[in-house]
Order: C-alpha cells, then sequence, then structure tokens
C-alpha cells in the first residue's frame, strides 16, 4: 500500500445542524454543516413539515387534477360511443 494517499480520518469533527443542533461524528472533513438532522427532520420528530420551495406541491397538485379531469372525460366518452 501506498503511503499517505489516505485523508486523515478525525473521530471527533462536529457537524452542526442548521437548527441549532450540533453531535461529533467520525470523518475526514474538519467540520460538516448540514440542512436538517434528526432533532428536526419530520421522520425522527413525527412532525409533517413540507419544505415546498417554488409552488413544486401545488404545481403537482394541479397537474394531478388535469390528468384526473381529462381521463374522466375519455372515460365518458368510450362509454357514450359504446352506448351506440
Amino acid at each position: 500500500m501506498k503511503k499517505d494517499i489516505h485523508p486523515k480520518f478525525d473521530l471527533n469533527t462536529k457537524a452542526t445542524c442548521a437548527c441549532g443542533a450540533s453531535f461529533l461524528v467520525g470523518s475526514t472533513m474538519p467540520e460538516i454543516r448540514m440542512e436538517i438532522c434528526s432533532k428536526c427532520h419530520p421522520f425522527y420528530t413525527g412532525n409533517e413539515k413540507i419544505m415546498d420551495t417554488a409552488g413544486r406541491v401545488e404545481r403537482f397538485n394541479k397537474r394531478r387534477l388535469a390528468h384526473k379531469a381529462t381521463a374522466e372525460r375519455a372515460a365518458s366518452a368510450s362509454v357514450k360511443k359504446a352506448k351506440k
């Protein structure tokens, strides 16, 4: 194995979350900053929090409803055609 090619692994790297929580982890990085951690993540806290940026949820719901309406119109048209 070649010497001095691996990064230094430190067991006392400080990881800091945007919510203010901090803890020590093992990493090759000197410091870690993150947006979300187990203290504030909805899966672990039980609080549902939808992080909607740029109206993605509304756009998805609008497309879903439009697709549903189109499918219903096509189904009703095929039923009318079959009755003739």
